[in-house]
C-alpha cells in the first residue's frame, strides 16, 4: 500500500479507520448507510439499529456526525446533479417534439416549460457550484400573463 492514497472512497480504508478519522462509531456509520444508500426511511432506519430519536438528535448536534451528515447530502445532490445533466439534452428533445403534440394542451405546456427553463450556460465550468444556484435561482421567470401572450402569438403566426 505504499504511495497509494488512502481516502474514504478506497476499500482499503477499512471501516475502522474510517471511524477513527472523524470519530464515528460503527452504528453512526450503519445509520448514515442505511439513510443514503438503503431503502428505509429516517425513523426506519432508527428502528433498524435500535437508535432512540433523542440520541439521533444528539448525533446531529455533534460536529463530526453532522459534518460526515452533511458531506453525504452535498455528494447526493451532485449525483442528481449529474443525473440531471446527463439527460438535460434528452429532456429538451422530447419537450421540443411536444410543442407539435396534438393536443393543444400538452403542445402548450411544453412550450411554457421550455419558456421558464433556466439559462444553464456557465461559461467553460469556471463558476462555483454556490455561483450556479445563485444563478438559477435568480433566474427571472416569466409571468403567467407575458408566457400566454407569447404563446399566443406563436398560435397566430402557426395559424397563418
Amino acid at each position: 500500500m505504499k504511495g497509494e492514497q488512502r481516502t474514504m472512497d478506497n476499500p482499503a480504508f477499512s471501516l475502522t479507520e474510517r471511524t477513527n478519522q472523524k470519530k464515528l462509531t460503527r452504528k453512526q456509520l450503519a445509520v448514515l448507510d442505511e439513510l443514503f444508500l438503503g431503502e428505509l426511511d429516517e425513523q426506519q432506519a432508527l428502528d433498524k439499529y435500535k437508535v432512540s430519536r433523542s440520541v439521533y438528535y444528539r448525533w446531529l448536534c455533534d460536529d463530526d456526525f453532522a459534518e460526515h451528515f452533511d458531506r453525504r447530502i452535498a455528494a447526493a445532490y451532485r449525483q442528481s446533479a449529474a443525473l440531471v445533466a446527463r439527460y438535460a439534452t434528452i429532456a429538451a428533445a422530447r419537450l421540443v417534439q411536444l410543442t407539435e403534440s396534438a393536443s393543444p394542451e400538452t403542445a402548450r405546456k411544453a412550450c411554457l416549460d421550455i419558456i421558464s427553463m433556466p439559462n444553464f450556460s456557465s461559461g467553460k465550468g469556471e463558476k462555483s457550484i454556490d455561483d450556479r444556484k445563485s444563478q438559477i435561482e435568480n433566474q427571472p421567470l416569466l409571468s403567467p400573463e407575458t408566457a400566454g401572450k407569447i404563446l399566443e402569438v406563436l398560435a397566430q403566426q402557426e395559424d397563418r
